[in-house]
């Protein structure tokens, strides 16, 4: 069960972002552990150039692991090649896979200059976690997040 006042906002190149959106991708990886529990609700924020909100899904599991088990686990769901992985992975002694699911694609991305324009706002190098008065922000920003966040979250985010 996920904590019903957070949110994670993760940061993915945007052919990743697409990828998880369209179900080809359903793992994510990271360099260090992450804890999540299942259910919690991801924001998928796309870097450059697209710089914008562009949907969500939840998390089903967390496999945290070296990064060779990840990859033996994970490898067909990662949408990645094993070269990149390698390369994203190198030096590091842990890893997490983020297996995905229920994803939603936003009809209208919420663009950084909207994140920024009704509040502070920065996009994590990698993720953070977001409760409150940060989701009533993107809510604001984005009317279509605002009912995708609502859904997930209910009162949290104010209609």
């Amino acid at each position: 069960m996920s904590d019903p006042e957070r949110a994670m906002l993760l940061s993915v190149h945007p052919r990743f972002a697409n990828a998880i959106l369209a179900g080809s991708k359903t793992v994510e990886v990271r360099r260090q552990r992450v804890a999540a529990p299942p259910g919690t609700p991801v924001l998928l924020y796309a870097t450059a150039p697209t710089m914008a909100v562009v949907g969500m899904a939840r998390i089903a599991a967390v496999h945290v692991a070296t990064p060779s088990e990840v990859w033996s686990a994970h490898r067909r769901e990662t949408g990645i090649t094993r070269r990149e992985y390698d390369a994203y992975m190198s030096g590091a002694t842990q890893a997490s896979g983020l297996t995905m699911e229920n994803p939603v694609s936003f009809n209208e991305p919420v663009t950084l200059n909207a994140l920024r324009s009704a509040g502070s706002f920065h996009p994590p190098q990698s993720y953070r976690y977001m409760k409150g008065d940060e989701l009533r922000q993107v809510a604001v920003a984005g009317p279509v997040v605002g009912t995708a966040l609502r859904e997930a979250l209910g009162d949290l985010v104010p209609a």
